[in-house]
């Protein structure tokens, strides 16, 4: 395996760049670790972290046992309990995933300057932000990171850190690792063996397994097992969508929030089991040789072998999942949600002047030949009716970034008692020309309180950390009561497939019913994920 780049996190600034003002700032110390500070008890022994502006952080905390060798496609497992002090000072292991690429030497890597550290199948743990162990029942909100079930940690970007949000809200903060890819999603249920029954959903068991250390650990961090929020961007909020679907998540989640992503269903099993069945052939049926390879080598032949039948991810098993979809039942029916997407998930523009410019006839031709709309004009005039100050690139974002299935998922969840809140991430940060827009991940940042620490994301200041207070006040207001409405924005109502009211944030948010619903049912189905980015089209 290459020797991994380390991006060391801003773990001593990170408070001091959030623009907030606290009484850290005297130059008095900051940091405080070592010698008695920061130990709290959990049920498998001590840890110590750190106080950092008057945060006390815990990293690497194991919720599970490593999930290699004989552990490898089973259901995770207890963590050994152990004597003495454990240090929590630093990010935990990041779950088997391809790292090769992962830092290109562009624009991206400057914008995201993702965070990864050491690989390894001891990847089941977690991360605490507090403003004390103190016994006080505090809300608590629980991070699943986004990378599709392929990819991604707990910590990817500076933005996912969770003390701004803890001090400024007086919450408890938990982000969470798992496995992904053909370690936590190789269907073996065709081995024969009932160990593996559920090797095609065992990523998802480790978050299930995450939740329940919260429900029994959290009080002594000064957080509520009572009041759990879990929320996810991307594959993250397929993942929330998933475990609020599961009974054997009944009880640990009381509130969920969903951000560009969503799912109302898992991976059909007979999909699943082909790609398990394919690689027990392989290997003769032997699950132990499968468990012995090193999991670089058992990563590259999962996914060599499984190429052109599908991926790995979540099965609808009818045990774990539901067989027939999400929201059908009592699971979830007394959970809130929000779900949540950006404008531009693509910002096809934001390296790319020529799309910039295009006028509206350009913006036609990509959309019709390079998105396979055959009425782009329509789409795109429905669109710049709905949202007239918008230019034609930004027309074209819209349509790639399409709401059809989180407004689908919103239709499902709105037949359950608990109410469902829609909202559109609309805030476009003065980076790149003013073309970098409400990009895939942008928000998470501003949910979250990092404006000032994700600057690469929002440029910093005053504005982006005016459109960060709406949006975690709102977040905070919805993990206390399951309602998001609070004094900081316009009055957001309930999700009804009838009206489709939509908070769009920015620097002056608004509620707007169905916006663009006139273009969707223009549309026809297509999936921008799976589609090369588009090249320049004449102006």
């Amino acid at each position: 395996m290459k020797l991994l780049r380390f991006f060391l996190p801003a773990l001593l600034v990170a408070s001091c760049c959030s623009g907030e003002k606290k009484a850290a700032q005297n130059d008095g110390q900051r940091l405080f670790v070592g010698d008695d500070y920061a130990v709290t008890q959990t049920q498998y022994g001590k840890v110590q972290g750190y106080i950092l502006d008057d945060v006390y952080t815990y990293l690497g905390i194991p919720y599970g046992a490593p999930t290699g060798g004989a552990n490898r496609f089973l259901p995770p497992q207890k963590p050994e309990s152990w004597e003495g002090i454990r240090p929590a000072m630093f990010y935990g292991n990041d779950a088997p995933q391809n790292m090769d690429n992962k830092w290109r030497n562009n624009s991206s890597t400057f914008t995201d300057h993702w965070n990864y550290y050491d690989v390894s199948e001891d990847c089941l743990n977690l991360n605490v932000w507090t403003p004390a162990p103190d016994g006080k029942k505090r809300p608590v909100l629980v991070w699943m990171h986004g990378g599709g079930f392929s990819s991604g940690n707990s910590v990817e970007q500076d933005g996912y850190t969770g003390a701004n949000l803890a001090r400024g809200g007086d919450i408890v903060f938990v982000s969470v690792n798992h496995r992904l890819n053909a370690f936590g999603f190789t269907d073996l249920s065709s081995s024969g063996n009932p160990a593996f029954k559920e090797s095609g959903n065992v990523g998802i068991l480790d978050l299930v397994a995450s939740l329940q250390w919260v429900h029994d650990n959290i009080a002594n961090f000064g957080g509520d097992p009572g009041n759990v929020t879990i929320i996810g961007q991307s594959g993250g909020g397929a993942k929330v969508c998933d475990v609020i679907s599961m009974p054997a998540a009944k009880g640990l989640v009381h509130k969920a929030v969903a951000l560009s992503g969503n799912a109302t269903s898992a991976m059909d099993p007979a999909t699943s089991a082909a790609i398990g069945a394919a690689i027990l052939k392989n290997v003769r049926g032997d699950v132990k040789k499968l468990q012995a390879m090193p999991w670089e080598e058992y990563y590259a032949f999962a996914h060599r072998v499984a190429s052109g039948l599908g991926g790995f991810s979540p099965v609808a098993d009818g045990s774990v999942l539901p067989a027939d979809g999400f929201f059908k039942d009592d699971m979830a029916a007394d959970i809130p949600l929000i779900l949540c997407t950006t404008s531009s998930e693509f910002s096809l523009s934001k390296e790319n002047l020529e799309m910039e410019n295009l006028t509206f006839d350009g913006a036609v031709a990509v959309v019709r030949d390079q998105f396979g709309q055959a009425n782009a004009e329509e789409i795109l005039k429905a669109y710049q009716a709905a949202f007239p100050d918008k230019k034609p690139i930004e027309l074209v974002n819209l349509t790639v970034a399409q709401r059809k299935n989180v407004l689908a998922t919103a239709d499902a969840k709105s037949q359950q008692k608990a109410p469902v809140y829609l909202a559109w991430f609309d805030y476009n940060a003065p980076l790149f020309g003013g073309r970098i827009r409400a990009f895939h991940c942008s928000d998470i940042c501003y949910w979250f309180k990092n404006t000032d620490l994700m600057v690469t994301h929002t440029g910093g200041g005053a504005e982006p950390r005016g459109v960060s207070d709406q949006m975690s006040a709102a977040l905070l207001a919805f993990m206390r009561t399951g309602n998001p409405n609070c004094p900081e924005i316009p009055e957001w109502p309930a999700y009804t497939p009838e009206d489709a009211p939509t908070m769009i944030f920015n620097v002056k948010s608004e509620v707007r019913n169905a916006p663009d619903r006139a273009a969707l049912e223009l549309m026809s189905d297509f999936n921008p994920w799976r589609m090369a980015r588009p090249a320049p089209a004449k102006k």
